[in-house]
């Protein structure tokens, strides 16, 4: 459930927010007044995709936060909640900047907007006059029929799904192989030159590290030889560094015999000596070790050379030499025995096509055992919604295997019966745009009492809709919500009326700039409101009809 919106520099809001009531919560304005710009920010705070034209003009970001209560089973993940209690408190905030760059918190955590989606898409159910359209096409009805269909759907297509990937892996491998012995003699001749090029060499990075070590020493040595030895000389010789550091050492401490202070000073150069011994010592062995080999020298030059000449040819680096000829024995193991591949092959792909067939058996049947459900629930809803015989229903057919998706291998569609005595037809080519309106919210209603979704957020339902069907479908939304958080945008003043909570949507413009509030009205305020609602102005008449509303 929604505690609480906030809104800032989203569309032409400047800053605003609302705090639904627990069931019905209604959202009314003038058309074009940026009513839209709250369904937005639910989008938004559910995960969808964002666009950088929501961020208001001349803003460098747009921010939406929001406050919810979530079963405890949803949210589990979230940081901070009291354990026991049954549900728990998340606070959401998104970023939007003008680029289209976007970031997200999750109660004060750095997250993902698919993480955003996980936790706070299955609690809101949004449905627009978009969602109406989609309902036209057939894509849209498997979607809403696992919707109702719920758990086991959704573990179904879930099994079908990962059946499916291990299909198309499988075939993938198959056509791999087919494709190698249409192309066999040309890649087995190029993978069998790359491994006579490399293997002879048997490339390995600590070999090369090494040798590269040992062959710029050699190739210094003299210079290394000199340097060690001077170096020796100019700390041992006389009157050199070490005879320097002795004769200071006796300094100091005959000046220690007067002033202790000096006595750390010749602790200090006394440790200084020892060090300066002990490195010409070193010297000395490093100078005396120095053996150059030639012909070891020449070996080793030549190894590198082999080396440094395979990473021109397959490089830039040694890493890539040696995944080269990694990859060329793996054509060629495949190559020398493809018949025996191709069999393992068309034997994994045979098991893995019998799998899908058993997932998409048990989805089907998942499918059809829901679809009738659906229909007489929708149905039962329409009735109420002054729509008389009409009714629904839901088709589920098996596809060709070569149809098949990551969706399922049905197809599910939706048909219309305008009234008992006609056919069932498809929705695109019977349903007028106030039919559509009350199937989409028949749906909605059946979708909500199915599954786990909390609140429902319809914009603009009641699209086409007047008369008695207003107050049916006021009737609708307030049963609804007696069951969930329900928000709308409306335009009707029947469903208005029926509110817990108020919210009109008005646009003022300052010195040429536009900018949208948001109010909650209660009182004289929300009469007046329904009365523009009813008749545009606020005559007598229409001031008591609406104080009628609400009574």
């Amino acid at each position: 459930m929604i505690d609480e919106i906030c809104v800032h520099d989203i569309a032409l809001i400047e800053e605003a927010s609302i705090e639904p009531a627990p069931g019905l919560t209604a959202i009314t304005g003038e058309t074009g007044a940026g009513k839209t710009a709250l369904l937005n920010a639910c989008r938004l705070l559910s995960g969808q995709r964002g666009d950088k034209t929501m961020v208001r003009e001349g803003q460098p970001e747009a921010v939406v936060s929001g406050r919810f209560f979530v079963p405890r089973d949803v949210g589990e993940g979230v940081e901070g909640a009291a354990d026991g209690a049954p549900e728990q408190e998340l606070a959401v905030v998104r970023r939007m900047s003008a680029d289209g760059r976007t970031r997200v918190k999750l109660d004060g955590q750095v997250a993902t907007v698919a993480e955003l989606a996980d936790l706070v898409a299955p609690l809101i159910d949004l449905c627009s006059q978009h969602d109406q359209q989609a309902l036209l096409h057939r894509g849209a009805h498997r979607r809403v029929l696992d919707l109702f269909a719920g758990e086991a759907a959704t573990a179904a297509l879930a099994d079908f799904s990962q059946a499916f990937a291990r299909a198309r892996r499988a075939q993938a491998q198959l056509d791999e192989i087919l494709e190698a012995k249409r192309t066999s003699d040309a890649r087995l001749e190029e993978a069998r030159f790359t491994l006579s090029q490399i293997e002879p060499v048997s490339p390995s990075l600590a070999d090369y590290e090494e040798l590269t070590a040992f062959v710029r020493k050699s190739e210094h040595a003299e210079a290394l030889a000199r340097a060690s030895n001077d170096a020796y000389d100019a700390l041992c010789s006389d009157e050199g560094a070490l005879d320097g550091l002795n004769a200071a050492v006796a300094l100091v401490e005959e000046g220690a015999r007067y002033d202790e202070g000096l006595k750390e000073h010749a602790e200090s150069l006394r440790e200084a000596t020892y060090l300066a011994e002990d490195v010409s010592r070193e010297l000395l062995r490093y100078r005396d070790a120095i053996d150059l080999d030639m012909s070891t020298l020449d070996q080793c030059q030549a190894r590198v050379a082999e080396y440094q000449n395979l990473i021109r040819k397959y490089g830039p680096a040694l890493e890539d030499v040696i995944a080269r000829a990694d990859e060329a024995r793996r054509v060629v193991a495949m190559m020398e025995d493809t018949e025996g591949a191709e069999a393992a092959a068309r034997a994994v792909l045979a098991e893995a096509e019998e799998a899908l067939a058993e997932a998409a058996a048990t989805l089907h049947d998942v499918r059809a055992e829901a679809a009738p459900d659906l229909a007489a629930q929708a149905t039962k809803v329409m009735e109420g919604l002054q729509m008389g015989s009409a009714s629904v229903e839901c088709e589920v057919r098996l596809l060709s295997r070569e149809a098949w998706t990551e969706s399922g291998a049905d197809e599910v569609e939706l048909l219309f019966k305008p009234s008992a005595g006609m056919g069932a037809r498809p929705l695109a080519k019977v349903a007028s745009g106030g039919e559509l309106s009350r199937i989409m919210l028949a749906l909605h209603v059946v979708m909500g009492e199915a599954g786990g979704t909390s609140t429902l957020v319809f914009d603009e339902i009641d699209a086409g809709v007047g008369g008695a069907v207003a107050n049916a479908l006021a009737d609708v939304l307030g049963r609804l919500a007696a069951t969930h958080q329900v928000i709308v945008v409306t335009h009707l003043a029947q469903v208005a009326s029926r509110a817990q909570k108020h919210y009109v949507v008005s646009k003022q413009e300052t010195d040429g700039v536009a900018a949208t509030t948001i109010t909650q009205v209660t009182g004289d305020a929300r009469v007046a409101e329904v009365a523009r609602m009813l008749s545009g102005t606020e005559s007598a008449a229409s001031l008591a009809h609406a104080e009628e509303l609400l009574a």
